[in-house]
C-alpha cells in the first residue's frame, strides 16, 4: 500500500465483503497484491439459518462464512475497513472512492461486489419474515421446509413455474394467485395434475403464531394454513457506485417478464470501463453463494493478469528508454 495527498492506494479495492468480495480478496492477497475490502456489514443472507448447497460448508452460518472467509482474507495481508463508498471517480491513473465518513482511498483497480437488494411484493409482514419462512429460493431452503404445506405468492407470469418447482419438495403446495395474470386452462391442468391447490383472490396479510408463520390471510377473510411462504422478488443490483463510473444497470429478463436488474460483464467480470470488474449478484442475479464465490476468484485472476499486462508493458517502456539514453550518451 502506498499513498497519494494522505490518501491510501491499493492495487485493488474491493467493494462488497460477501462471498464474491472475499474470494476475490483472498486470491488477489495470496497473488501478492494490496488489497483493501470496504464492507458496510449488511449481507444479503443473514436471515438465514446456514448457506446450503456449498459443498465442504454446508449448513455452515453466513455470519460464520464471512468471518472465517475475512480471517483467511487477512493472514494473506488483505486489509478491511468497514464503511460506505458514496462517490467514485476514474482518472488517468485509477480510481479514487470517497466514503461516507469522509475519508478517502485510491485503486489500481476496482472489483465490485455489492450484491442485490430483495424488492417484495407489498403484503403486510413479508419483509419481517424474509430469509425465515417467507422464501425465495428452493435450492437455498427447500430441504428445511420439506414435506411441509408451501405456499406460493403468485405476483407474474411465473407464478405456475414456481409453485411447479416448490412442489419437488412437498406434495402440498398452494398457489395463491394474487395479483398474478389469469392462468389459463393449460395452467390449471398442469397445477392441478401435480396436486397444487390454487387459491384465487388478494393476500392481505401473514398469520404468525409463536414466532413461525402459521398461513395466509386472504383480503376476502380466509386464512389458509402454511408453515413457508415462496416469493418472487424483484432482484435490484446494488448499483449506485458503478452508475458513478458510467455502467448502467440494465433489465434482466425471464420469459418475457422483467425480474430485476444487473451490471452487463463479460465472463471473467470485467466490464465496459476499463479497471472495473463485477462479481456475485450485482452481475448474475440467480448466483448462490457457491457461485458468487467462484466469480470472486474469476475476477481476481482476470484483475491479477491485467496488472502484470500493464507492468510488463511498463518494464518494457522503462528497458528500451534505458536502452536508448546509453545509446544517446
Amino acid at each position: 500500500m502506498a499513498e497519494d495527498n494522505g490518501a491510501p492506494r491499493y492495487e485493488v479495492v474491493v467493494v462488497g465483503g460477501g462471498a464474491a468480495g472475499l474470494s476475490g480478496a483472498l486470491v488477489l492477497a495470496r497473488a501478492r497484491r494490496s488489497v483493501l475490502v470496504i464492507d458496510e456489514g449488511r449481507p444479503r443472507n443473514a436471515p438465514a439459518d446456514g448457506v446450503h448447497g456449498y459443498l465442504g460448508l454446508e449448513g455452515t452460518p453466513p455470519a460464520e462464512l464471512l468471518a472465517r472467509g475475512r480471517a483467511e482474507a487477512t493472514g494473506y495481508g488483505a486489509r478491511f475497513t468497514e464503511g460506505r463508498v458514496v462517490t467514485a471517480e476514474r482518472g488517468q491513473d485509477g480510481f479514487r472512492l470517497g466514503l461516507a465518513d469522509g475519508s478517502a482511498v485510491l485503486a489500481d483497480r476496482l472489483l465490485v461486489a455489492t450484491g442485490l437488494v430483495d424488492k417484495l411484493p407489498e403484503v403486510a409482514g413479508l419483509a419481517e419474515r424474509f430469509g425465515r419462512d417467507v422464501l425465495h429460493c428452493p435450492y437455498c431452503h427447500g430441504w428445511e421446509v420439506r414435506d411441509q404445506p408451501i405456499g406460493v405468492l403468485g405476483t407474474g407470469e411465473h407464478a405456475e413455474h414456481l409453485a411447479l418447482l416448490w412442489r419437488q419438495w412437498s406434495v402440498d403446495v398452494t398457489l395463491f394467485t394474487h395479483t398474478a395474470p389469469d392462468l389459463g386452462e393449460e395452467r390449471r391442468e398442469r397445477l392441478a395434475a401435480r396436486g397444487v391447490t390454487v387459491v384465487t383472490g388478494r393476500v392481505a396479510g401473514l398469520r404468525v403464531a409463536d414466532d413461525r408463520l402459521a398461513g395466509v390471510d386472504l383480503a376476502d377473510g380466509r386464512t389458509v394454513p402454511v408453515a413457508a411462504l415462496a416469493v418472487a422478488p424483484f432482484f435490484a443490483a446494488r448499483s449506485d457506485l458503478l452508475a458513478a463510473l458510467g455502467l448502467a444497470p440494465v433489465e434482466q429478463e425471464m420469459g418475457g417478464q422483467v425480474v430485476g436488474s444487473r451490471v452487463p460483464a463479460d465472463p471473467t467480470g470485467a466490464t465496459e470501463v476499463p479497471g472495473v470488474w463485477v462479481a456475485g449478484n450485482v452481475t448474475q442475479l440467480a448466483e448462490q453463494v457457491v457461485g458468487a464465490a467462484a466469480a470472486g476468484v474469476r475476477a481476481a485472476a482476470a484483475i491479477n493478469a491485467d496488472l502484470i499486462a500493464e507492468e510488463t508493458s511498463r518494464a518494457v517502456a522503462e528497458a528500451r528508454a534505458a536502452r536508448e539514453g546509453k545509446v544517446t550518451a
